[in-house]
């Protein structure tokens, strides 16, 4: 009779995976980042939600020009943030825009991480002629020049789309998560869990999946993280030189036009200030969360917030032991 009623109690027990549950799971993860990490998740959470609606919200077509008109204006109740030398609405167009500059980094991110897990996580488990292969081979992708052959490609392919671009800077981006990972798997390789699944007959496939990834987590999300940063900027890079597809709105599209048609000359200070601080506060979201996610798993940088005062000083867990002189044992 208990053995057929255990099934129950344990499916209807508290904690399961209903909507509940995993709304507190999110609200203890969002408690334990740190500041750094909350502000850059808001801003970066404000650009994604501009990404998502910001084409159907612009008040204008960003290709619209206006009749006319040869010099840039500033902003007015009209234009808020100004227009270009042809009337084009500089808030449509970082509307329209925010899309491809954060589409290309997130698939790149994607990409690239995936190919990290993968070569890393194989490399430092497996071992052997294998490591030694892949490692190879992402010492290779290491040493090339990433811009200069990004500037050359894209050189010859003057209408690439917003793919093309992302499955480039993932190709020249992932090696250098793949080296992290596989440091980590190879020191986790000798932990004694992963030891004990080997002896127990375990596949490796598995132990890699359920023993290894699970505790490299954090590093993974470090990765990913950083690659979009990595490839959000070099986007922006190549569309500011005339790189990629003109005709595809972007942050580095923007800036492409402004310098080419003489902003700075012409006082025109809306035109580049709009969108090179839009992606210096995309950036700085980025930078932030990396920071917090490895605050968050360095136990050493997550234990130095909290300080004691010892000896009429604030000691940090990081800091030396500190040494106190006993007063009344000089006195004595």
């Amino acid at each position: 009779m208990t053995a057929v009623a255990e099934p129950p109690q344990l499916a209807a027990r508290p904690g399961g995976w209903d909507p509940a549950s995993i709304v507190r799971a999110i609200g203890a993860g969002w408690r334990q980042l740190p500041l750094k990490a909350k502000v850059g998740v808001v801003i970066l959470a404000i650009f994604l939600l501009v990404a998502i609606i910001g084409p159907y919200v612009a008040p204008f077509d960003p290709g619209a020009t206006t009749s006319g008109q040869n010099t840039p204006l500033g902003p007015t109740s009209k234009h808020l943030l100004g227009t270009d030398y042809l009337g084009g609405d500089v808030l449509s167009q970082m509307l329209v825009g925010t899309r491809s500059t954060v589409l290309i980094g997130l698939i790149a991110g994607v990409i690239a991480t995936a190919l990290s897990v993968a070569v890393g996580t194989a490399a430092g488990y497996l071992g052997g002629w294998r490591d030694e292969g892949l490692s190879l081979v992402s010492n290779v992708f290491l040493v090339l020049p990433a811009l200069p052959l990004l500037v050359v490609l894209f050189g010859f392919l003057p209408r690439a789309s917003n793919l093309l671009i992302a499955i480039v800077l993932s190709a020249l981006g992932w090696p250098w998560g793949a080296r992290v990972i596989r440091a980590q798997t190879l020191s986790l390789s000798n932990r004694d869990f992963v030891l004990a699944a080997r002896e127990v007959g375990e596949r490796p496939a598995r132990i890699i999946f359920f023993e290894l990834l699970p505790n490299e987590v954090g590093l993974i999300a470090a990765s990913f993280v950083g690659t979009v940063l990595y490839a959000i900027l070099t986007s922006v890079a190549l569309a500011f030189i005339g790189l990629g597809d003109p005709t595809a709105w972007s942050y580095g599209t923007i800036l492409n036009n402004a310098s080419t048609n003489n902003a700075v000359q012409l006082g025109a200070w809306w035109w580049f200030v709009f969108p090179g601080v839009a992606v210096a506060l995309l950036g700085m979201s980025l930078v932030l969360i990396n920071f917090g996610l490895d605050e968050l798993s360095n136990p050493r940088l997550r234990t130095s917030r909290s300080t004691r005062r010892i000896g009429g000083r604030s000691w940090r867990p990081t800091d030396p032991t500190p040494v106190v002189r006993d007063y009344a044992e000089e006195s004595a």
